[in-house]
């Protein structure tokens, strides 16, 4: 019974010393750069004092014991005559634990122990960039809500007439940045906020953002609101005119003009089969010395700063293409001017080589004529001698008939 009564009774002096350690933790938050002072409790306010304190931040790789009688971190952090801690200028580098162990003259032990963690509050949140419109049913960047100087990070909310906003991927979109100092490690933090207002939404929307402190207890801050016009989002109606029309001759020129209701305030880029031109912007898209592989579907897009990119109905240029062969399509590609000229200075030509032939061919009939003519009358003669000697014959028969 004795030895269970023994440990029943350590068990209650363990459960009492561990509540004490538990109440004395305290967490501590303290402004950068400004003193801080923490007390160890039970510490005797007068010398002689037996304590000891023990830390654990981002300036020390372990645990880090200081005395009253000082020492070279007497510049960060010392001890005071009355047992507290000083910290003459709080620094990020100074977040972490610190404990203190005390015993009173009677020996009766006392420990403390603090978290303490730092902070900056930056300035007041500003909207730099701001739109100076919006338009209905197109997404419009609103402006960047800007941040500097603060400490832990914190956030940076928008607000639509005094509503959260809270992005969807849809209507509403925030793109965020956050950037540390290397030197003062104080953060800066910026959100760009995108929107598409509704049709037949509110005309004059008004837009606020607020930055929220990382730490417990600590005031957002506002920044000054900025009041928008929203207009009601108007169809671009983007044409393309073709000049000349109709189908072209390879070799010619074309020209495509994209006509838009704002030609000042609006980029024009072309497409040809669904694929963009690797070309500058512009109203005009020249063809020149057009080539069969020219041929396709041209569409211009008009991309306006408020009314979004519209795109034109497609129209077909169409390359004539010859199977004959390279002549020809060199005669139509030079128009049929000149194809009437080729043509007439052919038809002269075969009027020539026919007139030419016929005279030809008629001295050629009366060489053959000429030629002709001797023969037949060494015909007639040759008749002739016949007949004589065919008729001397008969004479002289008769004559040596009638002789003695």
């Amino acid at each position: 019974m004795a030895a269970g009564a023994a440990a029943a009774a350590g068990a209650w002096v363990l459960v009492l010393s561990l509540w004490g350690a538990v109440v004395g933790d305290r967490n501590i938050t303290a402004r950068i750069g400004k003193p801080l002072v923490l007390n160890c409790r039970g510490a005797p306010k007068k010398p002689p004092q037996q304590l000891e304190w023990k830390l654990n931040t981002g300036r020390t790789e372990a645990w880090k014991v200081l005395s009253p009688q000082g020492g070279p971190w007497d510049s960060v952090a010392r001890v005071l005559p009355n047992g507290s801690l000083l910290l003459p200028a709080a620094g990020i580098q100074d977040e972490g634990t610190f404990r203190c162990r005390a015993t009173s003259r009677n020996g009766k032990e006392t420990r403390s122990t603090y978290q303490v963690r730092v902070y900056q509050i930056p300035g007041k949140p500003e909207i730099i960039n701001p739109a100076s419109e919006l338009m209905a049913g197109v997404p419009s960047k609103v402006g960047t809500c800007v941040s500097e100087g603060g400490y832990p990070a914190g956030t940076l909310s928008w607000h639509w007439d005094g509503k959260p906003l809270i992005p969807d991927g849809k209507g509403v979109s925030v793109q965020e940045e956050t950037r540390r100092h290397p030197e003062t490690g104080l953060f800066t933090l910026q959100s760009e906020l995108m929107v598409t207002p509704a049709q037949g939404g509110a005309p004059h929307p008004t837009f606020s953002c607020s930055f929220s402190p990382g730490l417990p207890r600590r005031r957002a801050l506002h920044a000054a609101p900025i009041q928008l016009n929203v207009w009601e989002s108007v169809p671009l109606e983007v044409q393309v005119m073709v000049e000349p029309g109709g189908m072209l001759a390879p070799g010619g020129t074309v020209t495509l003009t994209c006509e838009t209701p704002a030609q000042s305030s609006v980029q024009i880029h072309w497409i040809k089969d669904g694929m963009p031109l690797p070309l500058p912007p512009s109203p005009m898209l020249v063809l020149s010395e057009v080539k069969p592989e020219d041929q396709g579907t041209y569409s211009c897009v008009a991309m306006h700063p408020s009314h979004g990119s519209q795109e034109s109905r497609g129209v077909s240029v169409v390359i004539e293409t010859d199977k004959e062969g390279p002549t020809t399509a060199m005669w139509k590609g030079r128009g049929w001017g000149t194809v009437a000229l080729a043509l007439g200075i052919l038809g002269g030509l075969g009027i020539a080589v026919l007139l030419i032939g016929a005279i030809m061919w008629r001295r050629r009939q009366r060489q053959r004529q000429e030629r002709k003519a001797p023969e037949n009358q060494e015909e007639v003669e040759e008749e002739e001698r016949t007949e004589l000697n065919q008729s001397e014959e008969p004479e002289a028969a008769e004559s040596g008939a009638a002789g003695p």
